[in-house]
């Protein structure tokens, strides 16, 4: 049992302190943007009591899923590349049918 929870923690400090560097950093940063997406999109429905998608969640799946494709092309992991690619697009695309729709709204006002 002892032997198992050195592993663990041999295994635990090369993740997140030998291998600690700015990349890893960003990598965090991005993760944090992109799970702040689903706190603004609960909240923005406990609000309202019904499903709500805010500006800011497709704001924090851009700005999230950017970063976190850009760490991906540093790591070179092909998986995530080709989820966060296509991803950044879908973000982009809402991104500009939720600022028409804003745009729609102010004018009509």
């Amino acid at each position: 049992m002892i032997y198992y929870l050195s592993q663990i923690g041999n295994y635990l400090h090369e993740v997140f302190i030998d291998q600690f560097d700015w990349w890893v950093v960003l990598g965090l940063v991005a993760q944090i943007m992109f799970t702040m997406r689903f706190v603004v999109q609960w909240i923005a429905s406990e609000k309202a009591q019904r499903s709500v998608i805010p500006f800011a969640f497709w704001t924090f799946s851009l700005g999230g899923g950017t970063l976190l494709l850009i760490y991906a092309l540093y790591r070179r992991d092909p998986v995530f590349i080709a989820g966060q690619a296509l991803s950044t697009f879908i973000y982009i695309r809402n991104l500009q049918f939720a600022l028409r729709e804003r745009r729609a709204a102010r004018s009509v006002t």
